[in-house]
């Protein structure tokens, strides 16, 4: 089977099961983990940021990030296809006690005039505030679309004089900086607080990490262990987190090649197919999945109507031509 369903199905290579082996470990929960604080000492550089926080799954960071900006009571706004909505379990309102309005973009991009008649400023005992505005980049649900990084420094100018801040899902943001070349300190002076995952493009089995201040990430490290996040030898995992930032980066750009032949194969638009993601339109998604399946390639559905395709490292140039030349068979 060649398995498009999603980048999370990646295994760990040879390599990165050997730096998993190797580590050095200690208590995270004590703070003593060698490893993890050179993980996390790494990627808040990486974004140009004070601090980060490493936790098991992109769902919890999300969490975390969006509480340390958005008070209980108070209002996120984000596009309405955007995972913390969309795919994450109401875990904000559960967890958080805080509410979201969004907008509606086919591409999942920032829509300025929209938002700017969304916002809803502080106005007394009444009314709920918007606190922050979180934007998906690369979005998964449009398609692994990237958001130009003008249009972000638009939004970051119009949040900082409204009062309100801005949280990034960049959950796949590695995809939008190889895509793009824009450096990933571009992409965290955008953005007052991150989440960011190893365990999809770049290929590490676990993880995701908070990236922000250092009061945003002492906040989340209290409350990553209320939620029971709290891990001890975990520097296992994050030595393959490092391995992935020195190996698996630079190569996303043939996952965003692979991904393009798959979209013209299935009848997309190739030039519309930012990074490794492909949504397709079939009126019968749930039966082209099973005639797919049956060819042997796995997809999956994202709607009534839509069929996601996904590229990643276990996917070669040879799966994927002769996935595209399955997918052009249907």
């Amino acid at each position: 089977m060649i398995d498009l369903r999603s980048d999370t199905l990646t295994r760990p290579t040879e390599a990165m099961r050997t730096a998993m082996a190797r580590a050095e470990v200690g208590d995270d929960v004590y703070g003593e983990d060698p490893t993890v604080r050179a993980l996390e000492e790494r990627v808040a550089g990486l974004f140009g940021h004070e601090a980060a926080l490493f936790t098991p799954t992109g769902s919890m960071a999300n969490v975390l990030a969006v509480r340390t900006v958005v008070q209980p009571g108070q209002e996120v706004l984000c596009e309405s296809r955007a995972h913390i909505v969309r795919a994450e379990l109401g875990a904000h309102g559960a967890y958080s006690g805080i509410t979201s309005r969004t907008w509606i973009h086919p591409r999942g991009q920032v829509d300025l005039p929209v938002l700017r008649d969304l916002f809803a400023p502080d106005m007394g005992h009444y009314f709920v505030p918007t606190a922050a505005i979180s934007v998906e980049n690369t979005h998964n649900f449009a398609g692994g679309a990237v958001l130009p990084l003008a249009d972000l420094r638009d939004l970051r100018e119009f949040a900082t004089a409204a009062g309100a801040k801005v949280h990034m899902d960049g959950a796949r943001v590695w995809n939008a900086h190889v895509a793009t070349g824009t450096p990933l300190q571009e992409y965290g002076a955008v953005a007052d607080v991150l989440a960011v995952c190893l365990s999809k493009g770049l290929g590490a089995p676990v993880g995701s990490l908070v990236v922000g201040s250092a009061d945003a990430i002492a906040e989340s490290r209290v409350w990553r262990k209320r939620m029971g996040g709290g891990m001890r030898q975990v520097g296992l995992l994050a030595a393959a987190g490092l391995h992935a930032l020195d190996h698996h980066v630079e190569r996303l750009a043939d996952d965003h090649a692979h991904a393009r032949l798959l979209a013209e194969a299935a009848g997309g638009d190739p030039d519309a197919v930012d990074t490794n993601i492909v949504v397709v339109d079939r009126p019968d998604a749930a039966s082209y999945v099973e005639r797919a399946r049956e060819a042997g390639v796995l997809v999956a559905t994202v709607g009534p109507t839509a069929v996601r395709l996904v590229t990643h490292l276990d996917v070669s140039r040879a799966d994927a031509e002769r996935a595209a030349s399955v997918l052009a068979s249907l």
